[in-house]
């Protein structure tokens, strides 16, 4: 019996040997991979500098070299000099000067992830979802997302124009803004809605530090005022933030020692798993989460982990899909690398990344085929995907907003309506033919915008002369325009009750308190009313979360 355990025994240290032996000479056969490719690379670089026919830019060449290697993998591994890191910088500390946008990859495009409410890039009619083309007239082709971003920051009073295409226009947009001082709040806006039985409304722009107190704090205060029946935490374009404060705002809704999410990576060391570990304060509050395209990163672990918990109701539209987690290294002379070290896995087992990182830049969001995708199930067995981000459970999809409304908020044409009436009149009271008079201020200035059909005709008219009969192309053509222009003007008639919803809003925007300004934008916005509907309608809640 000795005799038998000795040779298990030594089996066993025998086996420890050998896995112990071959992951050294594995480590061993890799860093001899990277000292010998590292030889090669510097020998062809240095005779690239010297010897090359025309004089080149060290910098350049070894920062192209740089980004071309980084572009083989995802698209938030990138290489930061000197100077963008002063703007990371100048961005992080919440206060800076620019319009208000985060931008993304998706696919190959840089995209507007979130602009933030109630500055320039906002109030200008850009959405979470344009893709951008240039700014001030400089393209983004084979920029950063952090590139792009420097080039929207700079003082306040001066203007930037990005130029943008949205899927579904055909022409490309053109806006021109005023940068203003960008403060950003954790925190937007929080208050209990008016005219309702005890609902809570909180906005969440970003998960800074002590986001998740913030939140807790304010909730406390509505339930010592008034008692609490609901909650609607709107984390519509929030583009993420702090992982510890979205893991500590979950935390706030569920009861101890359940996980929230891990982060895991190719070393041991950057695996991690967050449990909630509070006792619950809200335990048994009813909540509805809101979200949209803009909504990125730690504002998909909040929504996908109460999803995937059965904990709250998740209204609005599909999330943008970043589920990769960076972390910053110092390198020399003052540069960093921001790679990517690990994904996020929420409660069912599910990524929140997008698979169009990974080189399906033809895949729009809403077609990827259920073949990419794999199945989970959450706590009460629904069931959910990965491969999209965060899917809600009630749809509430953006209206397509038809090219005249695009134009009119385009040119803050509202904005300078209402500041000129009260320049003149003054704001002691809104006066009831508000619209007449704003379509008399249209007609004054010309208002007038181009579409895709106006571009084609030109094109057609440049080129008839040399096929048609010169004087009946022309009459054609002429006929086309008028229609074009009638159409024109029946949209901008049919737009009536859009422009009515916006010169309400921009008049009080202008002219009442904070508060005023904000229950007025929820007594419009059709994700609000959707959410105050499922917490007022119980039955309906609880049917979601419990087929």
């Amino acid at each position: 019996m000795f005799q038998k355990k000795s040779r298990l025994f030594a089996a066993f240290l025998l086996s420890v040997l050998l896995f112990t032996s071959m992951a050294l000479v594995r480590q061993n056969d890799l860093f001899f991979q990277i000292k010998k490719q590292l030889t090669i690379f510097s020998d062809v670089y240095k005779n690239v500098a010297t010897s090359y026919v025309e004089e080149v830019s060290p910098q350049k060449l070894m920062r192209t070299g740089l980004d071309a290697m980084l572009q083989e993998l995802d698209p938030y591994t990138v290489f930061i000099d000197e100077g963008e890191q002063q703007q990371m910088e100048i961005i992080s500390q919440g206060s800076y000067g620019g319009v208000g946008l985060d931008a993304g990859f998706r696919g190959d495009q840089i995209v507007v992830i979130a602009p933030l409410e109630g500055y320039p890039a906002e109030r200008a009619g850009i959405r979470p979802g344009d893709v951008i083309q240039s700014v001030n007239e400089v393209s983004v082709e084979g920029l950063s997302p952090e590139e792009v971003q420097q080039l929207t920051i700079g003082d306040p009073g001066t203007t930037v124009t990005l130029e943008i295409r949205r899927p579904g226009i055909e022409e490309p947009l053109s806006f021109t803004m005023v940068r203003e001082q960008i403060e950003v709040k954790n925190i937007e806006y929080a208050s209990l809605i008016d005219d309702r039985d005890k609902l809570a409304y909180v906005k969440l722009s970003r998960f800074g530090q002590r986001a998740s107190e913030e939140v807790r704090e304010a909730l406390l205060g509505f339930k010592e005022q008034e008692g609490l029946n609901g909650l609607i935490l709107d984390l519509r374009n929030n583009p993420g933030g702090l992982l510890n404060e979205a893991v500590e705002i979950v935390d706030k809704f569920i009861e101890p020692g359940v996980t929230i999410v891990e982060t895991k990576g190719r070393m041991e060391s950057q695996n991690s798993v967050f449990a909630s570990d509070e006792p619950e304060v809200f335990g048994h509050l009813p909540v509805v989460v809101l979200m949209n395209r803009g909504s990125a990163s730690a504002s998909e672990v909040v929504a996908g982990a109460l999803q995937d918990l059965d904990r709250a109701v998740i209204v609005g539209e599909t999330s943008f899909g970043k589920g990769l987690v960076q972390t910053v290294q110092p390198l020399s002379y003052n540069t960093s690398l921001k790679i990517t070290i690990s994904q996020y896995t929420i409660p069912s087992g599910r990524n929140i990344q997008s698979v169009d990182y990974a080189g399906l830049d033809s895949i729009e969001g809403e077609t990827v085929p259920d073949s990419l995708r794999r199945s989970f199930t959450t706590k009460n067995g629904r069931t959910v995907y990965d491969g999209l981000g965060i899917e809600p459970d009630v749809k509430v999809q953006q209206e397509k907003e038809p090219r005249v409304r695009v134009a009119l908020l385009q040119n803050n044409t509202f904005f300078f309506f209402i500041a000129d009436y009260i320049s003149k009149n003054g704001q002691d009271g809104k006066p009831e033919d508000l619209y007449d008079r704003f379509m008399k201020y249209l007609d004054a200035r010309d208002f007038d915008y181009t579409v895709s059909a106006e571009q084609h005709l030109e094109k057609l008219s440049e080129n008839t002369g040399n096929f048609y009969d010169k004087q009946k192309s022309t009459e054609l053509i002429t006929e086309l325009r008028r229609s074009i222009e009638q159409k024109k003007k029946e949209d901008l008639l049919k737009s009536r009750e859009f422009i009515e919803k916006q010169l309400d809003r921009e008049w009080v925007a202008q002219t009442g308190s904070t508060e005023e300004r904000a229950q007025n934008r929820l007594s419009s916005d059709k994700g609000v009313q959707q959410a105050i509907d499922l917490l007022e309608n119980t039955d309906r809640y609880n049917s979601i979360l419990t087929p």
